[in-house]
């Protein structure tokens, strides 16, 4: 090994792309993989954020479980005072939008969910199926 290599930083990723198993433990891998991301990249995420960015990529990934089809995927990216989760799947259906819902509906409320985290939700078709894509921010220290 070339001694310069061996002493040189180590670079810390940014963005992780992490495909996802179908099923149930989909949301647990995408929660692992944003929590690794959050902890090795320091951006100055307060603790509450960062309870908040794991449950937006748990109701992201739940979304896609229940009401897309696979395979499923997790772009998960952060920077000083922004992070991004784009989960990908195989279903050319978009989300519904939560409005009209009742509050005592036990289903259908996830999105309403990232919403209310104070997460921007986008949508994107793709050639492969689509991405739903959330961007949480908070004051940059």
């Amino acid at each position: 090994m070339d001694a310069a290599l061996a002493t040189a930083p180590r670079t810390r990723p940014s963005t992780v792309h992490h495909p996802l198993p179908p099923g149930p433990q989909a949301a647990r891998e995408a929660r692992r993989m944003a929590a690794w991301l959050l902890a090795v990249h320091p951006v100055g995420c307060p603790h509450d954020t960062v309870e908040d960015i794991l449950l937006v990529v748990s109701e992201l990934t739940a979304n896609a479980v229940r009401h897309a089809r696979p395979p499923y995927a997790l772009t998960f990216s952060v920077e000083p005072g922004r992070a991004g989760i784009a989960l990908s799947d195989a279903s050319p259906s978009l989300p519904s939008r939560p409005d009209g819902r009742s509050p005592l509906a036990t289903r259908g409320r996830g999105l309403g969910i990232v919403r209310a985290l104070g997460a921007e939700l986008f949508v994107s078709p793709a050639p492969f199926g689509k991405q739903v894509i959330a961007v949480v921010t908070w004051p940059d220290l």
